[in-house]
């Protein structure tokens, strides 16, 4: 093996990656980082203009990308979304799973007893990250067991591996997600193809719309509860989305051929440390 062919793992050129949930802060920099590397990118999402920052990014990488409206929880709206993908781009070699997030009203707090949290809400919760998961593979799986190969990476979270205090539906829907991950990687591997692999990532604390106010104040200093965080990371610090990206494409390319059924921590230590 020599340099060339290691590089060329990296080469995304030809290849077409659906993501959902691709016009957020996490899945948005997945999305015009395979760009950069020559992928064409389908950004599913229940709003199909996407943000001034992403798109002028988009259009500078060297691969295309289209943006089709979806909702992860209808599949006749996935479907009709994914056969716009096909129309476009042929085919489909890769999906990113990055539709999540957590409601207000699944939030303990004060005023919030987990006692009193809305079935609705932590329904909502439950649906948008596990059933957000479960139903873009099942149409877009069913493409790559036709086609005998293909990647699924889904995005579980550090919540999955260490519960944290006032999100208890976002959590157990993230282990949800982990546990999905697995079961279907030994599914697709043995019912169809070797060459179908599914892993996921867990990213530890990276700062966002939906957790700002939560980490940080006003000011930019740490709330308690961002310090709590900081101090029980050893590395010191929040993430950035481009941390993400070396454990991403290791994950899609065939650099990670042999590698299905596993949940990657992005978190700077947080899930070593003890504490002590």
């Amino acid at each position: 093996m020599n340099l060339h062919e290691v590089t060329q793992w990296y080469d995304f050129s030809g290849k077409t990656a659906v993501i959902t949930g691709g016009s957020g802060v996490l899945g948005g920099r997945m999305a015009s980082a395979l760009v950069g590397c020559g992928a064409n990118v389908a950004i599913l999402d229940r709003n199909p203009r996407l943000p001034d920052e992403l798109q002028a990014v988009m259009n500078t990488g060297d691969g295309r990308c289209m943006v089709a409206y979806a909702d992860v929880l209808q599949q006749d709206s996935l479907a009709a979304a994914v056969e716009s993908v096909l129309e476009k781009f042929s085919k489909i070699d890769i999906l990113i799973n990055a539709a999540g997030g957590n409601h207000p009203q699944a939030t303990t707090n004060p005023d919030n007893a987990f006692f009193d949290l809305p079935p609705e809400s932590l329904g909502f919760v439950f649906n948008l990250n596990l059933m957000g998961t479960i139903l873009p593979s099942q149409i877009i799986g069913r493409i790559m067991a036709e086609q005998g190969e293909g990647v699924i990476l889904n995005i579980s979270s550090m919540n999955a591996l260490r519960p944290l205090t006032r999100i208890p539906a976002y959590s157990a829907a993230k282990a949800g997600v982990s546990n999905f991950t697995q079961w279907l990687a030994v599914h697709m591997a043995t019912e169809y193809s070797p060459h179908i692999r599914v892993n996921a990532i867990a990213p530890g604390f990276f700062i966002g719309q939906q957790n700002r106010a939560l980490l940080l104040n006003e000011d930019g200093s740490l709330t308690e509860r961002g310090q709590t965080i900081i101090d029980h990371t050893p590395m010191g610090q929040f993430g950035s989305p481009d941390d993400l990206l070396g454990a991403v494409f290791w994950l899609l390319s065939p650099a990670s051929r042999f590698v299905t059924g596993v949940i990657v921590p992005i978190d700077g230590g947080f899930s070593a440390f003890s504490g002590v």
